[in-house]
């Protein structure tokens, strides 16, 4: 006997019905007929009385049903008790956590939940790591497309040109956006996955001229710091990442990013919810260590 065929029985208990009961463990009608006649060839006994139009549990199988409840609900205590103490939290981002922010919330964290370990892990792909389980929630500077994906808006913070330390503008105090383009013939460094910049946030007729792609925050720093290209990035990066090739320059007509704490849709890990709060307030400013203002905001 498997856990398959006691999700069955509870299934067909709980839908009133065989079709609506496949429906609601994702598979087909003769599939799960098959899995009843399996259980009941098991036990020996008829489970389920199919003379009606509406199958309803036989005297045995009411009797087994209520086991097999036990069972399912003893397993799902003791899956949720061992994620919770053995598994650490997974927080992936791609190119920044929350920049000033960062530290406090790792502090308050490992103060509040002491018996939860976090990990904060870096993913390149747009969703840093949900999409395929790496992570159980994730900072993000971008919406993904996933649909599996849900988002909040945390905070804005500004815009950055990342430049060469030699570079004529780095220097500056500020820059706008067309004095990174005019006169000037060093490409746009981009990532396209993860990355926060494009051609489009400068208007037509003023965008770069050529641009190159690279596929994480590493070789966008090191193309730029060498003078190969320029680069466009949120305030968070600038903050997680110094270069000693590299100086980060604030962009004053840069349209604002935001930043974004994203979560699968059916949760991973049964702090999420607590970590998504210990977030929220951190940011708000009642976390240890900050001043209250999002970092670039």
């Amino acid at each position: 006997m498997e856990l398959r065929h006691l999700r069955a029985l509870d299934a067909v208990a709980a839908a009133g019905t065989v079709t609506a009961a496949a429906a609601r463990l994702h598979i087909t009608q003769p599939a799960l007929s098959r899995t009843l006649a399996q259980l009941e060839a098991r036990v020996g006994v008829r489970l389920v009385d199919r003379s009606s139009r509406r199958p309803a549990l036989t005297a045995a199988g009411t009797t087994l049903l209520g086991h097999a409840r036990a069972i399912l609900a003893h397993l799902d205590a003791a899956l949720a008790d061992t994620r919770e103490v053995s598994r650490p939290l997974r927080l992936g981002y791609t190119c920044a956590v929350l920049g000033q922010q960062t530290v406090p919330l790792l502090r308050s964290w490992r103060r509040t939940h002491p018996h939860v370990p976090l990990e904060v892990v870096r993913h390149d792909s747009s969703t840093a790591g949900l999409a395929t389980g790496d992570a159980d929630l994730a900072v993000l500077r971008t919406v993904p497309a996933d649909r599996r994906i849900r988002t909040e808006a945390l905070y804005t913070e500004g815009r950055v040109a990342a430049l060469p330390d030699d570079d004529p503008l780095a220097g500056r105090d500020q820059v706008l956006l067309a004095e990174l383009t005019a006169g000037r013939d060093l490409p746009l460094a981009l990532w396209p996955e993860t990355g926060t910049a494009s051609p489009e946030l400068w208007p037509a007729g003023r965008r770069p001229a050529r641009t190159v792609e690279v596929r994480n925050v590493d070789e966008w720093l090191n193309l730029i710091a060498i003078g190969g290209a320029f680069g466009v990035g949120a305030a968070g990066t600038a903050e997680s990442h110094g270069h000693p090739g590299v100086r980060f320059v604030p962009v004053a007509d840069a349209p604002a990013a935001t930043v974004y704490l994203a979560r699968p849709a059916h949760p991973t890990h049964p702090r999420t919810d607590d970590f998504r709060a210990a977030v929220r307030d951190v940011v708000s400013g009642g976390g240890d260590g900050g001043d209250g203002r999002a970092s670039g905001a």
